[in-house]
């Protein structure tokens, strides 16, 4: 059991569509994570812990090759329903194993604090290794004294041979002023 189905129980595939539909009908824009990882024109991304695929559909939408891949059936039934030339992978992101590299890997919807405890290292250092030399890991989640704390992160992501390369509050790149929302950007170490 994750987090993600601790937390989530109630919570169905179309229920979690569903509330993406009515925050775009009240004129929210639902595309931010899409937004900046598209800024990073990237070719090709891996959309990882992709839920339901609403930001792999749209960045496939705007011309991008992407990989889902998620550890909840219900979530890529959902997602492969609506995209089914879209590559969906039922994968657990702490052991997923591909020889495919992406140019950009992007963790938005709190997938960092979804994640088994003491795993995020392990996922972090995983996923490194899906990356190309110039590729990018873009990570949103919530700040809370009780999930993954933000030190502990940038630290993982240094022992994983990352270095920072962005950080926000949103994924509209409003400043980080220390809010219990962080975007980041890390990227390889160069030698």
């Amino acid at each position: 059991m994750t987090r993600w189905s601790e937390r989530s129980v109630a919570l169905s595939a179309s229920s979690y569509d569903q509330r993406w539909k009515k925050l775009e009908e009240s004129g929210h824009n639902i595309h931010g994570e899409a937004d900046l990882i598209h800024s990073f024109r990237p070719q090709r991304v891996c959309d990882a812990g992709c839920g339901t695929g609403r930001v792999a559909i749209e960045l496939s939408r705007r011309g991008v090759e992407v990989v889902g891949v998620d550890l909840d059936q219900e979530m890529l039934k959902e997602a492969r329903d609506k995209a089914p030339q879209i590559s969906w992978i039922l994968a657990d992101l702490v052991s997923y194993e591909t020889d495919e590299r992406f140019d950009l890997i992007a963790l938005p919807g709190n997938v960092m604090i979804f994640l088994q405890p003491e795993t995020e290292h392990k996922t972090i250092n995983n996923l490194v290794k899906c990356l190309t030399e110039e590729g990018i890991l873009l990570t949103g989640f919530q700040l809370s004294k009780t999930t993954l704390q933000l030190k502990q992160y940038d630290s993982d992501a240094k022992k994983s041979g990352l270095e920072l390369a962005g950080r926000w509050a949103t994924w509209g790149r409003d400043p980080f002023t220390g809010s219990d929302y962080v975007v980041s950007a890390h990227r390889l170490k160069k030698p």
